[in-house]
């Protein structure tokens, strides 16, 4: 996606990885406000398990979540993302959490495998016993600069961790949620606009916005609620992950607001679909926090 005319905000910034690690980035992304974040026990009690949650999008919704005062586990990919796991685990011991909250655990999986996933699902019933709140979150990107790049090994491969995954983890996390609990799925901006430069990523998120709207329609009967957050441009390892360097400088000048978000600026939407209180009639909705992308047409 081209981007606008507006001043660099990160220096080059590129990594061979996939996943790209956080603790690396330069400036490190803010998963928490620079103003004092003021919970109001939105989430009191409840457990939440969030796929991802070591770095991203996913770190500043694990934060969230327990200052809400949820118990909060998550995934990520063992050796890749132990440094930012342990971050996570610090900053979440860090936050004042009610009594009735416990220490946070962290499960190293491959979502892209369907053992792995019951797994995942199975380790964290054993800790917590219920699951209340699902965030499908974990995703990777590749640039894509022809659709030659596109081998049939790589779709494969972003199309389990990035919607297989969703699938899979809502599958066997149902066996364990109960009239009250809800879902909430990542999903992306290049959904609805698309990116020339992200081919196959923008494929699997609206997948994921189709999958949202689906099964939130199988699910309404039982009291479950499956909603979305569809993010702009955001300040994350997955954005400067095997992606060419001059990329990162002007990451967000195509929107509006000419700037990316910090992930703390889009955490606050899962908090709000989590809550019975805030969002108890939002069921197969999606949530915009994009900078004012005035081509999103549907909600």
């Amino acid at each position: 996606m081209a981007s606008g005319n507006c001043e660099p905000q990160f220096p080059p910034e590129s990594q061979p990885t996939q996943p790209a690690k956080e603790y690396l980035m330069q400036p490190l992304p803010l998963p928490l406000s620079p103003k004092p974040y003021k919970p109001s026990d939105k989430l009191l009690g409840k457990v939440a398990l969030v796929t991802g949650g070591d770095s991203g999008i996913g770190r500043s919704v694990c934060l969230h979540f327990a200052m809400e005062g949820a118990t909060v586990g998550f995934t990520y990919v063992k050796g890749m993302e132990d440094v930012d796991k342990d971050e996570t685990i610090r900053l979440i011991k860090q936050i004042k959490r009610p009594s009735s909250s416990r220490d946070p655990i962290a499960i190293a999986a491959d979502l892209g495998n369907e053992s792995e996933c019951q797994r995942v699902v199975d380790e964290f019933i054993k800790e917590y016993g219920t699951i209340d709140i699902l965030v499908n979150n974990a995703a990777i990107q590749y640039y894509t600069d022809s659709i030659d790049d596109i081998t049939e090994s790589r779709l494969e491969n972003i199309f389990r961790t990035n919607i297989f995954a969703y699938f899979l983890m809502a599958r066997f996390s149902l066996n364990h949620m109960k009239r009250g609990s809800c879902i909430i799925n990542t999903t992306s901006v290049a959904a609805y606009r698309g990116n020339s430069e992200l081919l196959e990523y923008s494929a699997t998120k609206g997948a994921i916005v189709s999958f949202t709207r689906s099964f939130s329609a199988r699910l309404v009967e039982q009291g479950i609620r499956v909603n979305a957050v569809a993010p702009g441009p955001v300040w994350t390892p997955i954005q400067v992950a095997k992606m060419p360097p001059e990329r990162s400088t002007t990451l967000g000048c195509e929107v509006p607001m000419k700037r990316a978000a910090e992930t703390y600026e889009i955490a606050p939407s899962y908090v709000f679909l989590a809550s019975d209180d805030c969002s108890s009639y939002f069921t197969g909705q999606v949530l915009h926090p994009n900078g004012n992308v005035i081509n999103v047409l549907l909600n």
